[in-house]
């Protein structure tokens, strides 16, 4: 039991310690290089809006072009040169960035813009992509053991084997949509400003590594993120895929046995109606012919019927 803790314990600081490492490289790398294409669109706009007037259909699709280029990467071209110091890699959004990587998620919404950058989110994944399955792994069976400990009290106090197994399913299917899909919207709804359905479609999609990008907490140019708000929601994450791989496990098992199920009875259902057939067959009763015998025999049976009616 106590090497089992201590075991727990390490992996859960190695985990942490690689997260926070890989977001230290990642500010380290990327951040000046932000700064510098926020500043480039910022004075691309002011230029624009200088000579507007002046310019032609191809200036206008050009400045266009280079507008949605930035968009993609990251830059908004809000506000004025004091955006500049408001950067995506922060410490805060730089861990949730790496949580994202290692959780295969990818938003796709931020993204190491330079070659060192890009090398070591090469690197990055690939040792923290197998590390993030063995947490998670982790983390899932102490999600267990607590539907264990749930089960073995149920049946202490005398409840059969097949409501406890029930009530135990129910108990974790219900508390993890309340923990990982009901409850954080509310939060998503305060903090980022969405509806509430669009606070569980976003939970839903980034628990599943669906990651389509629309939506991305702590992405609103004119808020100011609480430092602590992205690491909790890089916990968040993390947790809740957890649980959803449990969840999409268990969904897996059930489909499969209800095909087994369904396969049996109809091995069964065609074994039966062979026996019918074969019982048919058996105990059907014969034919008896019906037709007379023919009149006409052999040439010497006439002969004697001549003689006699002579």
């Amino acid at each position: 039991m106590c090497g089992g803790k201590i075991q727990t314990a390490l992996l859960v600081v190695s985990y942490t310690m690689y997260l926070l490492l890989g977001a230290i490289v990642f500010q380290a790398l990327e951040e000046n290089a932000e700064k510098e294409q926020k500043l480039a669109v910022i004075q691309m706009k002011e230029a624009f809006l200088q000579n507007f007037t002046h310019l032609t259909v191809a200036d206008v699709e050009q400045f266009l072009k280079n507008l949605t280029e930035a968009v993609q990467r990251g830059v908004y071209p809000v506000g004025n040169e004091s955006q500049v110091e408001l950067n995506n890699w922060e410490l805060s959004n730089s861990f949730l960035f790496v949580g994202t990587v290692v959780s295969t998620i990818g938003y796709g919404t931020l993204c190491p813009k330079t070659v060192a950058g890009q090398i070591f989110c090469v690197f990055f994944a690939s040792f923290g992509i197998p590390l993030n399955i063995v947490f998670l792994h982790h983390v899932g069976k102490m999600l267990s053991l607590l539907c264990e400990g749930l089960g073995k009290c149920l049946y202490e106090k005398g409840m059969k084997k097949k409501k406890i197994k029930f009530l135990t399913l129910l108990f974790f299917l219900v508390m993890g949509i309340l923990v990982f899909l009901c409850l954080p919207p509310f939060i998503f709804q305060v903090v980022e400003g969405w509806s509430y359905s669009e606070g569980v479609y976003f939970a839903f999609i980034t628990l599943s590594t669906i990651g389509f990008g629309d939506y991305v907490v702590g992405k609103r140019p004119d808020t100011n993120y609480r430092p602590y708000y992205r690491p909790l929601v890089a916990i968040w994450i993390i947790f809740g895929l957890a649980w959803i791989a449990l969840l999409f496990n268990l969904l897996t098992t059930l489909l499969e046995d209800t095909e087994k199920k369904l396969v049996q009875d109809l091995h069964k259902m065609g074994k039966a109606g062979k026996k019918n057939e074969e019982n048919q067959k058996r105990y059907r009763p014969a034919r008896f012919s019906t037709e007379q015998p023919s009149s006409l025999g052999s040439g010497g049976d006439a002969q004697k019927t001549v003689s006699l009616a002579a």
